[in-house]
């Protein structure tokens, strides 16, 4: 019997025959294929339990000594949304037009023929703005550190675009760089990170996205020494 000093409780995932369990995983990865980034959005409301429920899967992801150093900001006011776009697009217009991103970079985002038009921040009927915590602020004033920040902050992330994906709704991992504009208007304190911004909303009737094609496994894979078992 192990003993331990904090509480623990027992863990007894289910298992799967082989058939099953890649039965599970391409249905998996065929619900994640159906994913896209989208740029053109509806207006059409939002229940706001979609985005809690969101948030909550997001709180489900690992996190480094499960501190869970991230908070979701949501915004579905109008004056807010606009103050949001207008910032974001001021920014943007800097890196577009004014020549900050590099021109290796410009290359890199041509073919998804984006700009510092934002004007989609003003349609969706949700902004969501995950922020990283550095650290957190304690019932007793004191901050206790955090570790594994940007891991621990993507990870949840991806489980928050996945939910999403699930409710049939879409999103965009948009980070306008730099982003204080949006500690700001969220009001959020300074041991807290703006990390991205999600509009969230369901696609237009016409949206398009860009025609691309992912990875293979065969290329993101890397066969190492010791890929396979032994015997």
């Amino acid at each position: 019997m192990r003993r331990h000093t904090y509480p623990f409780v027992p863990y007894r995932p289910l298992r799967y025959d082989e058939s099953v369990m890649t039965g599970r995983g391409r249905r998996f990865l065929s619900f994640l294929e159906g994913r896209r980034s989208v740029r053109f959005f509806s207006d059409d409301p939002v229940p706001r339990e979609c985005i809690d429920l969101a948030i909550a899967a997001a709180n489900t992801a690992p996190s480094g000594a499960h501190l869970q150093p991230w908070k979701f900001a949501v915004i579905g006011d109008a004056g807010t949304k606009h103050r949001i776009r207008m910032a974001a697009e001021a920014e943007e217009q800097v890196n577009y037009e004014g020549g900050r991103i590099p021109s290796e970079w410009r290359g890199a985002l041509a073919r998804l023929e984006t700009t510092s038009d934002k004007s989609y921040l003003g349609v969706v009927p949700w902004i969501v703005v995950c922020f990283a915590e550095k650290s957190t602020v304690m019932p007793d004033g004191l901050l206790r550190k955090n570790y594994y920040v940007n891991e621990s902050v993507g990870i949840a992330c991806g489980f928050f675009i996945a939910a999403l994906h699930a409710m049939g709704l879409c999103t965009l991992t948009h980070t306008p760089n730099p982003m204080g504009f949006l500690t700001e208007i969220c009001e959020r304190p300074g041991n807290e990170r703006p990390y991205v911004l999600f509009p969230v909303g369901y696609a237009a009737a016409d949206c398009e996205v860009p025609d691309l094609a992912r990875k293979s496994v065969a290329e993101a894979t890397v066969e190492s020494p010791g890929s396979w078992p032994s015997g």
